[in-house]
Formats: C-alpha cells, sequence, structure tokens
C-alpha cells in the first residue's frame, strides 16, 4: 500500500526568491490587523468588560430596534444588542446592577427573561454569565500577561538554543500571527473572551512547534553544507520540512473542520482563530521566518563557531570526569 504524499519528494520550491513579496504582504497584513483593532475594536465578552450576558435565539429573525425598546421599556440600563452567529441568535449585554450583588443580578435576569418570552413565544435562553468589573479588569490584565510572556519567552529559548537571528525571526513571526488573529477577531466582531486567549496561546505553541522544526533542519544543513549558499540552504531545508509541515496543517484542519460544523456556536469563535492561526502559522514559518534569517545575516559561519564552542566544553567536561 503507497503511502498518501500532499508533497512529492522532489519538491524544489525558492522560498528566499519570494521573500520580497512575503515581507511587503506581511507588513501590509499586519499594519491592516493593528488599523482594524485601533478602529473597530474588539467584541469583548464579559469576561473582559463585566457585566451581564444573556444570549437568546429567536424562532425567526427579531427586529433590533423593537428588541433593544422592549428591554430599554424595563428599566435594567442601557443594554447592548449584537447578532451572534447566525441572525435568529442575539447578545444581549447589560450593566451590573449598582447594589443586590447576585441576588440583584439573577432578577434582572429574569425580569428579562420573563419579558422576552411573553413577546416572543418560542424564545430559547442558551446562555447566561455575570462578571464583576473588578475581575473583569484582572482577566484582562493576565491575559495580555500570558500572551506576551509565552511570545517573549520562546524568542529567548530560540535565542539561546540557536542563534540571536533565530531569536528575532521567532519574534517577528509569533507576533504576526498574534495579531492577524486579533485583527481577524476586530473585522468579524465575534466575541472575544477567554476561550480566544487560550486559542491564541495554543495558535503561538502550535507556530513554535512547526517553526522549531524548520530551524533545527536550518542548524543541521548548516553543519552539513559548510559552504552552500545561504539563500539554497534556506530552501533546502523548507523543502526538506515542507511535508511534515503540509500534513500536520492539513490534519489540525480537518479535525477544527469537524469541531466548527459540529461542536456548536459557543466554540465558534475558538475554532475560528484556531483555524485561521494554523494557516498563518505554516505562512509565516514558512515563508516569513526562515527567509528573514537571511536579511537578519545569518551564515553558516555563526553555526560552526557555536558548534565549536559547544565541543569544546564538552571536551573539557569529559577530561575533568577523567581526571576525577
Amino acid at each position: 500500500m503507497r503511502l498518501l504524499k500532499l508533497v512529492p519528494d522532489n519538491t524544489n520550491i525558492g522560498f528566499v526568491a519570494m521573500r520580497k513579496w512575503a515581507f511587503a504582504l506581511t507588513a501590509l497584513l499586519t499594519l491592516a490587523a493593528v488599523a482594524a483593532v485601533g478602529v473597530r475594536g474588539l467584541h469583548m465578552g464579559v469576561d473582559f468588560v463585566g457585566g451581564l450576558m444573556i444570549e437568546a435565539r429567536f424562532t425567526e429573525k427579531p427586529s433590533m430596534d423593537k428588541l433593544r425598546g422592549d428591554i430599554d421599556s424595563l428599566g435594567v440600563g442601557n443594554g447592548t444588542l449584537q447578532q451572534f452567529g447566525d441572525p435568529n441568535t442575539v447578545s444581549i449585554r447589560l450593566p451590573l446592577p449598582e447594589e443586590g450583588g447576585e441576588g440583584a443580578s439573577n432578577a434582572v435576569v429574569a425580569k428579562v427573561k420573563a419579558e422576552l418570552t411573553k413577546s416572543y413565544p418560542g424564545v430559547i435562553f442558551t446562555r447566561y454569565d455575570t462578571v464583576s468589573g473588578k475581575v473583569s479588569g484582572e482577566l484582562v490584565q493576565k491575559g495580555v500577561l500570558a500572551v506576551m510572556l509565552a511570545v517573549i519567552g520562546i524568542a529567548i529559548f530560540s535565542w539561546f538554543r540557536y542563534e540571536w537571528q533565530f531569536g528575532v525571526s521567532t519574534f517577528v513571526a509569533i507576533m504576526h500571527d498574534v495579531l492577524m488573529t486579533l485583527g481577524f477577531f476586530a473585522i468579524t466582531q465575534l466575541e472575544f473572551d477567554l476561550n480566544i486567549i487560550a486559542a491564541v496561546l495554543t495558535i503561538v505553541g502550535y507556530s513554535i512547534n512547526d517553526k522549531m522544526v524548520i530551524d533545527d533542519r536550518i542548524r543541521e544543513n548548516m553543519r552539513k553544507y559548510r559552504k552552500m549558499d545561504m539563500k539554497a540552504l534556506i530552501d533546502l531545508s523548507v523543502n526538506e520540512t515542507l511535508p511534515r509541515t503540509v500534513m500536520t496543517s492539513v490534519t489540525v484542519m480537518l479535525a477544527l473542520g469537524a469541531l466548527l460544523i459540529f461542536g456548536g456556536h459557543v466554540l465558534r469563535g475558538f475554532t475560528a482563530a484556531m483555524m485561521l492561526g494554523i494557516v498563518v502559522g505554516t505562512y509565516s514559518s514558512v515563508y516569513v521566518s526562515s527567509s528573514l534569517l537571511i536579511s537578519l545575516g545569518l551564515t553558516p559561519e555563526s553555526a560552526m563557531r557555536k558548534s565549536k564552542v559547544a565541543d569544546v566544553a564538552k571536551g573539557a567536561e569529559r577530561i575533568g570526569s577523567n581526571e576525577g
């Protein structure tokens, strides 16, 4: 039985030759993502903004103006409405009651549910969340801190494991993936909550895993082909790891596709973020990160110097152990 091969064995794509186009596209998409976040902002979930969130699914698409008027007439504060997932599902966000604690919050929810059930027969309430303003502020800080520490920590690890050029290229590639994900959520206005923070961290992990495989092969070939031109060496390394990269991405996308179809709208944002992250992570590892090493001045001689230092250290360690 023949093995399935998505990438032929003799594949020889000139990735480095396209690096200027790739860098320009990456810069353009990154600026567009930052602009989208700045202009449109993120549709923060209750996890991050605090308040009450009631998710209602109607039998048919409701009139948003009438629905907003029905909720405002209850005197529970200024509500924010947004269609969520499909036209029949609406996310209703309300401010927390100033007094009364959890009991007052439950009373507001019960009041809204009673009014909507009376005005819209057949409505189903699929979700209800409440988060205090203090907790939401802490979650924002910890979420941002978690992502930044992960990115910086991985870049530092690449720096010490390989050369400083690898650390810089790793940081650039991962920040590109994170910003692209944020831009996607700003444009689509999908709800951005703690589930998406988990998705971003997973994307960072997937991206660095893919990049480490390519970086290891580059370093291995730098020692093996000491006189090879750096552009040809990087093309060789990326093409050698391309079957593994494509196969991994395709299989993960198949699993995410099943989750997108059958996982329900609650997981839709998480799954969409993951699918986008797989695509941009693969692109940045293949086209951006590896080719950026050339622009940063990486040469086979630098790998040889580091290899000689490591060999000297190992030799000294063996001599010391023998003397002992």
